[in-house]
C-alpha cells in the first residue's frame, strides 16, 4: 500500500487547557476555516470536562473528537477514571493512549498502554497510541530500542484485526513543548522503524497501512517539512491546536 492511500490525520491534543466556554469559542473560529477540507481526518482532543461541548460543537462538521486517555475496566471503585462506554456515550471517536506525560508523570507502562488499547478497541473507539524516546536516550543511542520496547509491549500482543484499527503516534519527548523539533529527516527515520517493526510483529500489509503520526513542537512553520516525508501520515499537534487560526493553518498546509 502507498503512502497516498493512507488516508491522513491531523490530530490536536489540548491538553489541560480550555474549559467548556473556551472549547465553544474555539470550534465557532475553527470550524469555518476547515469546512473545505475532506481529504484527511480531523481530530481534536478536549479536556474530559469539555468533551461534550466539543461533541456539540462539532456536530454537522467532519471533525471527530477524542479523550486524551481511558481506563480498561468498565465500572467499579476507581476513582478519577474514565471509562470506554462513557467515552462513547459522550461522542468521542478516538481516545489517546500512552501519551508521553501520562508515562513521565503518572506511572504509565507498556501494560497498562496495551490494557487500554484493547479495552478501547473492544468498545468500537480508534487508538492513537503513542511512543518516543527521552533525551537521554536519544542521546545514548537507543532510538530504536525504546521504541521498540513500547511498540511490543504496548500494542505487539494485539490480534492483526485489532492492530488494523490503531493508529500510532511517534512522540520525541525531548522535542514536546520544548521548542525543539526533530528534523522530518529524523522523524521520517523512526517512523520508518516503526513500520519495519509492524511488519516483523505482523506482516507487510498490516505495515504498509499502518498509520503513523508525528507529535512534538509542531507548528505552521514547520509543517512544510514535516510533510514532505512519506512516512509520515499526519501529525499528533500539542500548543499549536489551541489557536483555531494556527490549528487550521497546519490542516490546510499539510493537505493541500
Amino acid at each position: 500500500m502507498s503512502q497516498q492511500k493512507r488516508r491522513r490525520v491531523i490530530a490536536g491534543n489540548w491538553k489541560m487547557f480550555k474549559n467548556q466556554a473556551d472549547t465553544r469559542a474555539f470550534f465557532s473560529a475553527f470550524n469555518p476555516l476547515v469546512a473545505s477540507v475532506q481529504d484527511c481526518d480531523i481530530v481534536i482532543a478536549p479536556t474530559f470536562t469539555s468533551l461534550s461541548a466539543a461533541v456539540e460543537a462539532a456536530k454537522g462538521t467532519h471533525i471527530a473528537i477524542s479523550a486524551q486517555d481511558v481506563y480498561w475496566e468498565k465500572e467499579g471503585a476507581f476513582t478519577g477514571e474514565i471509562s470506554t462506554a462513557m467515552l462513547v456515550e459522550a461522542g468521542c471517536r478516538y481516545t489517546l493512549i500512552g501519551h508521553s506525560e501520562r508515562r513521565q508523570f503518572f506511572g504509565e507502562t507498556n501494560e497498562t498502554v496495551f490494557k487500554k488499547t484493547k479495552a478501547a478497541l473492544a468498545a468500537g473507539l480508534i487508538p492513537i497510541v503513542c511512543i518516543g524516546e527521552m533525551l537521554a536516550y536519544r542521546e545514548a543511542g537507543r532510538t530504536e530500542n525504546i521504541c521498540q520496547t513500547q511498540f511490543h509491549g504496548s500494542v505487539g500482543a494485539l490480534t492483526p484485526e485489532e492492530f488494523s484499527r490503531i493508529l500510532i503516534a511517534y512522540e520525541p519527548v525531548w522535542a514536546i513543548g520544548t521548542g525543539r523539533t526533530a528534523t522530518p529527516e529524523i522523524a521520517s527515520a523512526v517512523h520508518k522503524f516503526v513500520r519495519h517493526c509492524a511488519a516483523e510483529m505482523f506482516d507487510a500489509g498490516h505495515a504498509a497501512a499502518l498509520r503513523i503520526l508525528y507529535g512534538g513542537s509542531v507548528k505552521p512553520d514547520n509543517i512544510q517539512g514535516l510533510m514532505a516525508q512519506v512516512e509520515l501520515d499526519g501529525v499528533l499537534v500539542g500548543g499549536a491546536s489551541l489557536d483555531p487560526n494556527s490549528f487550521a493553518k497546519i490542516v490546510k498546509d499539510w493537505t493541500r
